[in-house]
Formats: structure tokens, sequence, C-alpha cells
């Protein structure tokens, strides 16, 4: 391996090291605060406790989850097919019928 090689190595080793710092960086800031539901939380459950609203836990909103958005209703013109019920005649069979 030649020194150029060698530098270079060095080099894309350097940023690799930057980029995976800045990664956990970024993944302690996402994991600060507490577990919801709390061990006290659960604790209580056990016990029969009900919780409406669990404690905060201290984290912001995860700003990559996206709002979950309802489909639209389609607008009028939307028919269902409708069945009946066949006459009583034409469901018996033709050697059973009395004529």
């Amino acid at each position: 391996m030649t020194d150029t090689d060698m530098d270079a190595a060095k080099k894309q080793l350097a940023e690799e090291q930057k980029a995976t710092n800045r990664s956990r960086e970024e993944f302690v800031d996402r994991m600060k605060g507490k577990p919801t539901p709390t061990q006290q939380e659960n604790d209580l459950h056990a016990l029969g406790a009900y919780f409406h609203e669990h404690e905060a836990d201290g984290s912001d909103p995860d700003p990559h989850q996206t709002k979950q958005v309802e489909a639209s209703k389609p607008s009028g013109g939307y028919q269902t097919r409708q069945t009946h019920a066949a006459s009583r005649s034409a469901s018996t069979p033709t050697h059973l019928q009395t004529s």
C-alpha cells in the first residue's frame, strides 16, 4: 500500500468515525426521558389501578412520525347490490311441487 493509499484510507476512516459519532449523539438525544409506562405505573396496574393518562416521559414528539390521515369517503354515486329472497315455488324442486 502506498502512502497516498494509506492517507486516503485514514481520511475515509476518520469520516466514517465522524458519521458514527454523529449517529450515536442523535440516538442519545432521541432516547432522553423515561419509559412510558414507568415501573411504578406497571406495579400499580398489577395491583388493579387503571390509568387514563401516563406520566409525561419528557421526550419531544417524534419528528419523523407523520400524522395518520383517514382516507376520504366516496362522495355520492356509490350504490350497493341488493338481494331478494327467491319465491317459494322457484326454490322448491319440481319433483316435490304439487300441481
